[in-house]
């Protein structure tokens, strides 16, 4: 029985089409939930920690604005006091402000680094889970190479050859820290793309593009969050080594892992405070990403 005009229009409007709003309205949904998640208590252990180290690198200035690079010619190893809340360096500067400034640096190449391996391992995760299966195999063998590289030795070489500033170093550590990110996102898209939901988008006649948008990037989310607070504490520790090296960010300049590395050299004539305040710093900050991550994925699995 042939099938009148009218029908074929029918069956024309079937075709999949965006709905005005659905990414956003998906997306929103998505982002919604997930704000649910943290109402574990590791969450909010780890957030709140690391949002008072925010605030102490960021808002602390305001509120205390000495001159992190002003020296003090009299005031030399000052152990902590009223004045001196943090002691004071070899140079007689103020330790709580280059805390304070060494906090924006470490946590700038943290965050901003983190955000630049996310966005490259997940663009090449999605792109070798939607190519053809020979052009999969080609991406993956070359991913097995770079996994096979040692990440500190590529870190170490390519710091001691480029200018070392903070964008020098976000971009570094970024570039250089999303090849397992990439390995997860390409199985996590493999799996979810043989889901029945993606098989009848696909069918309705919806781009790759916008099955990789919509459904596997959205399901997905969970994983990447948690990932993402994880890969924030292994870029912090990554900049502390760099740092403990003398690769991290340059005097006069300082991060968290360059006061450890200058207290060291100083510890043994007696000023434990150029090493305990930023070791602590550094450990809080790592522990707070992995107690988030940990709470999210405790959520996430319904523990």
């Amino acid at each position: 029985m042939s099938s009148s005009p009218t029908d074929m229009n029918v069956n024309n409007s079937l075709v999949a089409r965006p709905i005005p709003g659905m990414f956003t309205r998906i997306w929103t949904d998505s982002l919604r939930h997930w704000v649910g998640q943290f109402s574990h208590p590791m969450t909010w252990t780890g957030l709140g920690l690391f949002v008072f180290l925010l605030l102490f690198s960021w808002v602390g200035p305001i509120l205390y604005p000495a001159n992190p690079l002003a020296i003090h010619a009299n005031h030399l190893l000052l152990a902590p006091s009223w004045q001196y809340p943090f002691g004071t360096d070899n140079l007689g500067r103020n330790m709580l402000a280059r805390m304070m400034d060494g906090g924006k640096a470490t946590l700038e190449v943290g965050l901003l680094g983190a955000v630049i391996a996310m966005f490259l391992g997940i663009l090449y995760g999605m792109i070798a889970a939607m190519s053809p299966r020979w052009l999969d195999k080609v991406l993956m063998r070359l991913l097995d190479a770079l996994l096979a590289l040692p990440g500190i030795v590529l870190m170490i070489f390519f710091a001691a050859i480029i200018p070392l500033n903070t964008l020098s170093l976000i971009l570094v550590l970024g570039c250089l820290s999303w090849p397992g990110l990439a390995r997860i996102v390409r199985n996590e898209a493999l799996a979810y793309k043989e889901r029945d939901y993606v098989l009848a988008a696909r069918q309705f006649g919806a781009s790759t593009l916008y099955i990789a948008r919509v459904h596997l990037l959205r399901s997905m989310l969970p994983i990447l969050i948690v990932n993402a607070t994880f890969m924030v504490a292994d870029l912090i520790l990554a900049l502390s080594g760099l740092s403990f090296l003398g690769l991290g960010i340059q005097p006069p300049h300082a991060s968290w892992g360059g006061l450890l590395n200058d207290g060291l050299q100083l510890v043994i004539i007696g000023p434990w405070w150029l090493i305990v305040f930023p070791g602590v710093a550094i450990f809080l900050a790592i522990v707070a990403m992995n107690v988030l991550g940990q709470g999210l994925l405790a959520r996430l699995e319904g523990r």
